[in-house]
């Protein structure tokens, strides 16, 4: 007979204890403990539950291992194969996904997670193999109604609008898909755990058992996953740690404009992004994200300036803007809207210190403008020269962009790829270029745009204004 136990589970990082207590003692959180009653299954139901091909597998030396039926299958969707990753074997490249590996997409409620799952799933059951689409969320007339508006579904596309794990598991072995969307893991519910769907046991329970039949029966497995108002994954943080990639989709649902993420992946880079653009007809493939992030720019307008940024092994033109208001307050506000807010005020602390802009009276607001956010130190030429443009309310030239790391000696120093960036800058039109003087030096390229070096913050924001001062006076 299954005995039971009662437990209470921090909803926040999983720990367990035996008592309720108004505090985790891992995570520090409050009020986050609750009771979860767990069964513990027959010796024998659990043997067979456990029993898989991978653990009765014999050992084999690696160099036997052949890879030559295991490439990388694209998604039909080159942005999202992009921050998958990508594999050369063979002196082939492949992108796309893995078999057998467990894919994780998090976003905010409306963003755009199933509708790019349903579209993957379109794709991918009229080219590479069935897909079995398991909803706990809706019914299967509601998912057929919303891929009606993505164009026509491959032939071995299954519906399955269940929660029930083991009746997923049966559809699985039916189907023999090669991959499987579970929209969301937050939805299902695992037979042997009597806890609410949600939960830590229960999310905990359906990803270990989905991850068993990933890796067993080789298809991909892709997992919608709710977020929290924080914007993290609900749920264990331990569910990021168990799946093989973690993607996250950016954005403001008011806006178009969608960008996918990888935070973690175990078979590709994390640096790469995905730029897609919601339209009637699902999200769209943004393949020149430069064009389109600098669409809406002020050109004239003071405050804005461009830099070349790399995500990954693309380079990204980009908007920094910034906004110098006079502030009534003993302490100046300081916002970062895409940017890192501690690396921005180090910028406006050498901007005051080594060029002499005084801004301890001034509010400073800054923004990288299409909702992109720079994670790399290349931007910051870019935003002190968009403070200074800013507090002076001189523009900056239409035609010059800026690339550097500026050092808290107030030196402009050199960045990688900077060949990549430009190439992008001049093909897009712009003729003039600040760079760090060692990156100038190094630089032998032909490709039409003017190079301006500049050894620290000083001389980079004089030659942004030809002489102009650019001081707060």
């Amino acid at each position: 007979m299954a005995k039971t136990q009662t437990r209470y589970i921090c909803q926040s990082c999983g720990h367990v204890e035996l008592q309720w207590k108004g505090q985790c003692p891992d995570c520090g959180e409050w009020g986050t403990l609750q009771e979860e009653v767990s069964v513990k299954p027959s010796a024998a139901k659990a043997a067979a539950r456990a029993r898989s091909p991978l653990e009765s597998a014999e050992p084999r030396r690696m160099s036997e291992i052949g890879l030559e039926d295991f490439g990388r299958w694209s998604t039909g969707i080159n942005e999202l194969d992009r921050v998958l990753g990508e594999t050369a074997y063979e002196g082939k490249r492949q992108s796309g996904v893995v078999p057998g590996s467990v894919i994780l997409l998090g976003g905010d409620p409306g963003i755009g997670k199933s509708t790019l799952l349903t579209q993957v799933a379109h794709i991918v059951s009229g080219s590479v193999g069935p897909v079995l689409y398991a909803s706990g969320e809706e019914s299967a007339q509601q998912i057929k109604m919303r891929s009606r508006r993505l164009g026509p579904a491959g032939a071995d596309l299954f519906l399955l609008a269940e929660t029930d794990l083991d009746s997923i598991e049966r559809a699985v072995t039916q189907t023999q898909p090669a991959c499987v969307v579970v929209d969301s893991i937050q939805t299902m519910r695992h037979p042997e755990v009597e806890s609410a769907p949600g939960t830590v046991s229960q999310v905990r329970a359906c990803t270990e058992t989905l991850m068993r039949l990933a890796k067993t029966r080789g298809c991909a497995v892709f997992l919608v996953g709710h977020v929290t108002k924080e914007g993290a994954i609900a749920g264990p943080r331990v569910l990021e740690h168990m799946v093989d990639t973690v993607l996250y989709f950016e954005g403001e649902r008011t806006q178009t404009y969608r960008i996918l993420r990888a935070v973690k992946n175990r078979f590709g880079s994390t640096n790469e992004i995905g730029v897609f653009e919601m339209g009637g007809e699902g999200l769209l493939q943004v393949e020149n994200p430069s064009e389109m992030l600098l669409s809406e720019r002020d050109a004239n307008g003071p405050g804005s300036v461009v830099t070349a940024a790399m995500e990954g092994t693309r380079p990204l033109l980009v908007e920094v803007q910034a906004l110098c208001a006079p502030s009534h307050l003993a302490q100046p506000r300081r916002s970062a809207t895409g940017l890192d807010y501690n690396r921005t005020t180090m910028v406006l602390a050498v901007l005051e210190k080594r060029v002499g802009i005084r801004l301890g009276n001034q509010d400073v607001f800054t923004n990288v403008a299409g909702g992109v956010r720079l994670l790399e130190p290349g931007a910051d030429l870019a935003l002190a020269i968009a403070v200074a443009s800013s507090l002076s309310d001189l523009p900056v030239d239409a035609e010059t962009i800026a690339v550097g790391e500026i050092g808290l000696a107030g030196e402009v120093r050199a960045v990688q790829n900077l060949e990549k960036r430009l190439q992008e800058a001049a093909r897009l039109g712009f003729r003039r270029a600040i760079v760090p003087a060692r990156n100038a030096r190094k630089f032998s390229g032909k490709i039409g745009i003017e190079l301006v070096p500049a050894h620290n913050v000083r001389q980079a924001v004089d030659a942004a204004f030809g002489g102009r001062t650019a001081s707060a006076g």
